[in-house]
């Protein structure tokens, strides 16, 4: 049996040709699992060049039922001939399955009948658009002013100067969204060899150690008040709520980039006067990817590495022996969670202290081409799985994935990563605040 596939109007079709026996129904299950981003919510198999079915297609069609149910979407047949019929018959399976004449047919049903999420209090909400590109605005609840709490100091990591006494700690309660660079251990000694990028989302400490063997590393406390400390050498944390929620959708199967999102969030900050906005935002990503871009850092940053002195590891002499980097946009249809910050370096900057901008700022050598006017620094964890679904909430999603979803890796995003749909976390940050 061989099956092919594509989107039509948005539904993942499969014309399948042979036989949907025992086998076939394996290799087909094996190709749609394959196949299948985590934002498809609608499936339709073309039978039609199929003659033979057995209880092995009929189990499969059963599966996808139930996941398509769980996406809250539809599953359909369609061009089902004489004798599959006749088995969906005896089984009853034609009173609990859709079948359609003809994929068309089956496609403009479910166009028809999609379920376009209605804004319960359209008052409250606006829009930004772009060609291909839709951000609708939802507000958020205030309950203190958003700022970001920057501990360790960049300068040294950026020039390898880290000792025992800059490593601090923390308790994963005190983390809900922050990133930067840290390790889990026994205690400092230990962590330090190993200190990678960070992140945490809400309870959950995701790093990757830089011993050599690229793979990420987690850990999900039962108790968010244990006594397991985060050691880091850097770390920017949000304090406070999101000011706005965004759902972010492309027409574009590649999706938008982490730059262009950016860009649209601060251009629309200043067309829509938005008084809290100083230049600054911190903001959470739970999304569809269309590419991955990544890099990351190869050593730990400690003193005594040999780094000629008053070199940068990311000065272009260096970067290649601190730095990865991967532009193979990975992870296409899988599902992204992920923080960070942006500074827009065209707005007016003078609402914050320089010395607190400067503990903040540092250009990647990795993101080739990146725009001037803008800095970006973001993490984002990698999960598959997750049906994407833009009407729930942002936060309650966040901590329902880190905790049951199948994680996959975890990356620092270069600005070139791209995003399909996502609903997007936005706090305009009033105020940096480095701790001693």
């Amino acid at each position: 049996m061989d099956a092919k596939s594509e989107r039509k109007e948005g539904v993942l079709v499969f014309f399948i040709n042979g036989r949907l026996d025992a086998f076939g129904a394996q290799q087909l299950d094996e190709w749609i699992k394959g196949t299948l981003h985590d934002d498809d919510k609608e499936l339709v198999l073309d039978l039609s060049g199929s003659t033979y079915l057995s209880s092995g297609g009929l189990r499969t069609f059963n599966v996808l039922k139930k996941e398509m149910k769980r996406r809250n979407g539809r599953f359909a047949l369609a061009g089902v001939g004489e004798y599959p019929k006749k088995v969906l018959d005896m089984a009853g399976f034609t009173t609990i399955l859709e079948i359609f004449p003809t994929t068309d047919a089956a496609v403009e049903d479910i166009k028809k009948k999609r379920k376009n999420p209605t804004l319960f209090n359209e008052i409250f909400y606006k829009k930004i658009e772009e060609e291909g590109v839709t951000l609708t605005i939802e507000p958020g609840w205030m309950t203190s002013p958003p700022a970001l709490r920057v501990t360790g100091d960049l300068h040294k990591i950026l020039h390898a100067q880290l000792t025992e006494a800059d490593i601090k700690t923390r308790k994963f309660s005190e983390i809900t969204y922050s990133l930067g660079l840290g390790a889990l251990g026994a205690d400092k000694k230990e962590a330090m060899p190993l200190l990678g990028e960070m992140i945490t989302l809400y309870g959950s400490m995701v790093w990757l150690p830089t011993d050599g063997n690229n793979t990420p590393d987690f850990l999900t406390p039962l108790d968010a008040e244990t006594d397991v400390p985060v050691y880091t050498g850097f770390n920017v944390t949000l304090d406070g709520p999101f000011n706005e929620y965004l759902s972010l959708d492309t027409k574009d199967p590649e999706g938008i980039s982490i730059t262009d999102i950016y860009r649209m969030i601060f251009a629309g900050a200043v067309d829509r006067g938005v008084k809290t906005y100083k230049g600054i935002v911190a903001i959470a990503i739970w999304g569809v990817i269309a590419g991955v871009a990544s890099s990351g850092i190869k050593k730990a940053p400690v003193a005594g590495t040999a780094l000629p002195k008053g070199a940068s590891i990311m000065d272009p002499a260096q970067s290649a022996t601190w730095m990865a980097s991967d532009t193979s946009m990975s992870y296409k249809g899988d599902t992204l969670v992920s923080f960070g910050i942006g500074i827009d370096l065209a707005h007016d900057l003078s609402g914050y202290k320089k010395e607190n901008l400067d503990a903040l700022y540092y250009a990647n050598p990795a993101n080739k081409g990146a725009s001037k006017a803008m800095y970006l620094h973001n993490h984002g964890v990698v999960f598959r799985g997750v049906p994407y679904d833009s009407s729930l909430d942002l936060n309650s999603q966040v901590k329902k994935i880190v905790s049951d979803a199948t994680f996959v890796d975890m990356r620092h995003l270069l600005d070139s990563t791209r995003i399909r749909r996502a609903k997007i976390g936005v706090a305009y940050i009033q105020d940096i605040v480095k701790e001693q």
